[in-house]
């Protein structure tokens, strides 16, 4: 929390006597705030001290009176301190200003203790918070137009804190790094949601703790801690996934195998043309897709990311598409969620015979991997791939060079070595 400070200014003044030539030291403080009360206040402290030959400083006019005469203010030396023709009242100038300067370090010191003070009490307070409910509020707040996907795994975290606790409410003070390191080990043994049984994997893990330590450095800025925890918590090092994709041979074989739901088929094959996620193409609309010339591509905002692609598809993904309908309507209509799309999947899958467990997610890996080894750069097929990191594109171009080191134990000739040398 940031308070205004009050900013009192004490100033040693003149005040004239009305019946001799003689001014008394007075002790001017202002503005001064009392309790319980938001007006300025100006308090007036006088100094039992008289001076008789104060040094009027001719540049700087006080007042003008009705008679048209004016009169000065006294002149100051670079201390501030009045200044005195007499070597007894220079000394009692002296004083006063001791006395300003004391008065000044007491207001100055009040101020400052006040504004800790309410810091400390607002800290008491946001520290018997509940985190579990603040990460609920930010997931809200924060995540109102992010991806499906990233919601619910947000909106898991917030219930898997809340089976950590049993129910209860998890205080800002209790979290700290022992704490931290609880829920860490928590997270790699958490249980699967939805209809799933069994444990999360060590990724999914790594996602959950992530989010759990995003929302300790959004509490960071928004002032629960004073400290960024988040920035001393180790994260759970995430495993390498294979990525399991088809070859042409078998995106051919599936091609010519009749599917009970041919939606899906037309779908996943042009997810393998293009790399597009199953939200991006459910999602897709028919005036996202335009022609240039003899080209097509594609003018959509990505459900994952929110960024805005410009994605040039092929002849072959194009009439995949089928007859043009009006703009607004989807291209893939009907398209079942992915939830409705395993068990026909599997169907058409294993009636091609393909054994592999090959999901929808797979039709994207493999146009990523059949990109990168037909030569294709990596910084192309990620931006095709719409990647905000290079780094993610990296894990296809793994799975090629596996390929090219088995590719070079596949020719082999029967000869003896030494009678060639």
């Amino acid at each position: 929390m940031k308070k205004k400070l009050a900013k009192t200014k004490c100033t040693v003044k003149l005040r004239k006597s009305e019946y001799r030539k003689e001014w008394y030291l007075i002790l001017e403080s202002y503005p001064v705030f009392t309790n319980g009360s938001d007006k300025p206040q100006r308090i007036i402290e006088t100094l039992n001290r008289i001076i008789t030959t104060p040094v009027w400083d001719k540049t700087r006019t006080a007042r003008t009176l009705s008679d048209g005469t004016s009169t000065f203010k006294p002149k100051r030396d670079l201390n501030g301190i009045i200044q005195c023709k007499s070597n007894l009242d220079q000394e009692a100038c002296i004083y006063a200003d001791g006395v300003r300067m004391l008065r000044q370090k007491e207001y100055d010191n009040a101020d400052l203790y006040t504004e800790k003070e309410a810091e400390l009490e607002e800290m008491q307070q946001l520290q018997q918070t509940d985190f579990i409910t603040y990460l609920q509020n930010v997931t809200i707040s924060k995540h109102r137009n992010s991806s499906d996907s990233i919601l619910v795994n947000w909106n898991r975290v917030v219930e898997l804190l809340k089976i950590f606790t049993g129910g209860k409410p998890l205080l800002f003070s209790q979290i700290n790094m022992g704490k931290a390191e609880e829920i860490r080990y928590f997270m790699l043994s958490a249980p699967c949601g939805g209809n799933k049984e069994g444990i999360v994997s060590r990724n999914t893990a790594a996602t959950y703790f992530s989010i759990f330590k995003a929302g300790l450095k959004q509490a960071f800025i928004d002032g629960y801690f004073s400290v960024d925890i988040s920035a001393k918590i180790k994260g759970i090092q995430e495993q390498e996934s294979r990525r399991e994709h088809l070859t042409v041979e078998e995106l051919n074989l599936l091609a010519e195998t009749p599917c009970d739901r041919p939606i899906l088929k037309r779908a996943a094959l042009f997810s393998a043309l293009t790399g597009l996620r199953h939200c991006d193409i459910q999602k897709l609309k028919w005036a996202e897709i335009q022609k240039n010339g003899d080209n097509y591509r594609l003018n959509f905002t990505q459900q994952k990311t929110k960024g805005v692609e410009y994605m040039p598809i092929s002849e072959q993904a194009y009439s995949l598409c089928g007859d043009p309908r009006k703009p607004d309507q989807p291209v893939f209509e009907d398209l079942p969620d992915p939830s409705w799309i395993s068990v026909p999947l599997k169907r058409w899958i294993e009636s091609a015979g393909i054994t592999r467990k090959i999901t929808f997610h797979c039709f994207r890996h493999t146009y990523a991997t059949l990109q990168l080894a037909g030569g294709t750069d990596i910084y192309t097929v990620s931006k095709m791939l719409g990647h905000t990191n290079v780094k993610t594109t990296q894990i296809y171009a793994k799975v090629v060079d596996e390929k090219k080191q088995k590719a070079v134990n596949i020719i082999k000739l029967k000869m003896n070595t030494d009678r060639i040398l």
